[in-house]
């Protein structure tokens, strides 16, 4: 397995791996109503966004991204057919390495307010501590987690 910085190049694999998963899923034109393109997400990846792709034998399965200035994960997504190899594990590990490496002490992240969703247990399994639910704004309903510096 490999896990590299995504590339302005790898835009469309990432938008063909969001689209592609079941739980949470959404289309393309759902998440461009919420302002997510691959022209925003070019712009992202130029200011204070970083992405990073996990490969297995040269291919895409999955990928996270995350702001710096909002010390927020934005998303963490794999192929279904690549799950439980260890790739989110690994795509955590660099993206929150890179968080610690900018003297940053405390991220966060939002997900699914059910505890039956594979990414909250995932969540918990890493470490993250779900804090509550959001009550306002664009991820209304979603249980945040906080993750601080070791």
């Amino acid at each position: 397995m490999n896990i590299r910085i995504a590339q302005t190049e790898d835009i469309e694999t990432l938008f063909d791996i969001r689209t592609s998963v079941v739980e949470n899923h959404q289309s393309r034109e759902e998440i461009a109503e919420l302002g997510i393109t691959p022209e925003s997400v070019t712009q992202m990846l130029q200011t204070d966004c970083r992405a990073w792709i996990a490969e297995i034998d040269g291919q895409s399965i999955g990928f996270s991204i995350a702001n710096a200035t909002e010390q927020t994960i934005l998303g963490l997504f794999m192929l279904s057919t690549f799950e439980g190899r260890g790739a989110g594990r690994a795509l955590m590990q660099a993206t929150e390495e890179w968080f610690w490496s900018q003297d940053i002490e405390e991220i966060w992240l939002v997900t699914g307010n059910d505890p039956n969703f594979r990414a909250y247990g995932f969540y918990l399994h890493l470490g993250w501590i779900p804090v509550g639910v959001v009550s306002e704004g664009d991820f209304k309903g979603e249980m945040k987690f906080i993750k601080k510096r070791n």
